[in-house]
C-alpha cells in the first residue's frame, strides 16, 4: 500500500513541479496531449478555464469534470478529494458563493503549494487547501455537504477506507459526486494491468459493480454510476504496442471495458426521533 502511495505522490509532485517551471502536467485538462489523450483532455469548457489561473488548468490530472455534473448550491460546503492544482476547488468555490466554502485535500506538498498559488491568483477567498490523505480526511464528522473527486479514488490502495471517510465527513443527506476510472466485466489480470497503467496513470480502477457494493457497504444509498467516456483499444494502440503487447490479439478481451464514470451516492438523512 505504501509503495502505491509513494508512486502516486511522486507522480503528482513531478506534475506540479513541471507546471511551476512553465510546462504542463502529462495529462492536462486543455487540448489533447500526446501522453494521455483522450482520457484527460478537453474535460472543461472554455468558459470555465478562462476564469482560472493557467497553472490550475495545466496541473489537472483528472478523467472527468465533476463540477459540471455535481449539483452545488449557494452556501454549501464542498470537499475535493485529491485536489491537485485546485481546478475543481476553485470552480466549486465560485458556484457555492461567498457564503459557502470549498476545501481541497491533497497529500503532495508540491501540489498544495501550486494550489495555494492558484488560489491567490484567482482571488477566491472561500477556499482552503488541507494537507492530508483521502484515507484520513482532516475534517470533522458531518461537516461537508458535497464531496467531489476527479480520478483520485481509483489511485487509493484502500478504497473501502476512503469511502468510509467520505461517509463520515458528509452531513446527513450529503452527496458524493465523483469522476473516476472504472472497468466493466472480467478482464485477464495481466491485460488489466497493462490497460490500467495507460487509462489511469497508475490507476487501480474498480469493476463497476464492485464500486457499487463498496459504496453500499460504506453506508451510501441511491448509488448511480454513469459512464462519461468509454476507452477503446485503438486509443491506447501506441502505448500498448510500445509495451510489447499484440494490440489486435487483446482487442476482443478489453475493448470498451475501461471507462471514466460519474459516480453519485447519498448519505441517508438521519431520522428524527
Amino acid at each position: 500500500m505504501e509503495n502505491i502511495k509513494d508512486l502516486v505522490r511522486g507522480k503528482y509532485a513531478e506534475a506540479a513541479l513541471r507546471v511551476h517551471t512553465g510546462g504542463r502536467s502529462c495529462c492536462g485538462a486543455g487540448p489533447a496531449t500526446d501522453c494521455c489523450d483522450p482520457i484527460t483532455s478537453n474535460l472543461y469548457d472554455q468558459l470555465q478555464t478562462d476564469e482560472l489561473p493557467e497553472g490550475a488548468v495545466l496541473a489537472s490530472l483528472g478523467c472527468g469534470n465533476p463540477t459540471a455534473l455535481a449539483e452545488l448550491h449557494t452556501g454549501e460546503v464542498v470537499l475535493d478529494l485529491g485536489s491537485g492544482g485546485g481546478i475543481d476547488v476553485l470552480l466549486s468555490a465560485r458556484r457555492v458563493g461567498p457564503t459557502g466554502k470549498a476545501y481541497g485535500v491533497d497529500m503532495t506538498d508540491e501540489m498544495l503549494a501550486l494550489a495555494n498559488q492558484n488560489k491567490r491568483l484567482a482571488g477566491v477567498e472561500n477556499v482552503e487547501f488541507l494537507k492530508g490523505e483521502i484515507e484520513n480526511i482532516p475534517l470533522p464528522d458531518n461537516s461537508v455537504d458535497v464531496i467531489i473527486s476527479n480520478c483520485v479514488i481509483n489511485l487509493s490502495a484502500d478504497k473501502d477506507r476512503v469511502l468510509r471517510e467520505a461517509f463520515r465527513v458528509l452531513k446527513s443527506g450529503g452527496r458524493l459526486a465523483v469522476s473516476d476510472v472504472v472497468t466493466r466485466g472480467e478482464i485477464p489480470p495481466d491485460l488489466r494491468q497493462s490497460m490500467l497503467l495507460w487509462v489511469g496513470c497508475l490507476a487501480g480502477a474498480l469493476e463497476e459493480n464492485d464500486y457499487r457494493k463498496k459504496l453500499a457497504a460504506a453506508g451510501f444509498a441511491h448509488v448511480d454510476l454513469e459512464p462519461t467516456r468509454i476507452y477503446r483499444v485503438d486509443d491506447a494502440r501506441e502505448f500498448l504496442a510500445g509495451a510489447g503487447i499484440d494490440v489486435d490479439a487483446i482487442a476482443p478481451l478489453v475493448d470498451g471495458k475501461f471507462m471514466s464514470a460519474f459516480v453519485r451516492a447519498v448519505k441517508p438523512a438521519s431520522k428524527v426521533v
